[in-house]
């Protein structure tokens, strides 16, 4: 057993002094450390690994859902032009009524014209 009486910053050791078994005891706090920090290695690249794989599972999630927004633009797009188009045909119906109805006035007015 080891009496310690500290002077200052330096040890003064009393009684009996074993550096074997001091050596013995700084060995099984070292390995007992390296164990501490190997186990806590471990736990921390395990939790980096899931990280990772949430991270991995995250940018999926955001790829599909950019994908599915293009798709949705493109797809309202189409909807627009498809609109445009329609308002389109319905004004070529009136204006094919008009100008039906244009051609009937001009055709009376030749025939009174003629007949006179």
């Amino acid at each position: 057993m080891r009496n310690f009486a500290e002077y200052g910053k330096s040890f003064i050791f009393v009684g009996k002094f074993n550096p074997m078994a001091e050596e013995s005891s700084i060995l099984k706090l070292f390995t007992t450390r390296m164990r501490q920090l190997i186990l806590q290695y471990q736990a921390t690249k395990k939790e980096n690994e899931q990280l990772c794989a949430q991270v991995a599972q995250r940018d999926s999630e955001i790829k599909q859902l950019q994908e599915q927004l293009n798709q949705a633009r493109n797809d309202y797009q189409s909807l627009q032009m498809a609109k445009m188009i329609e308002i389109t045909d319905g004004d070529m119906e009136a204006a094919k009524k008009r100008i039906a109805g244009l051609i009937r006035e001009v055709n009376k007015c030749i025939t009174l014209l003629s007949d006179q």
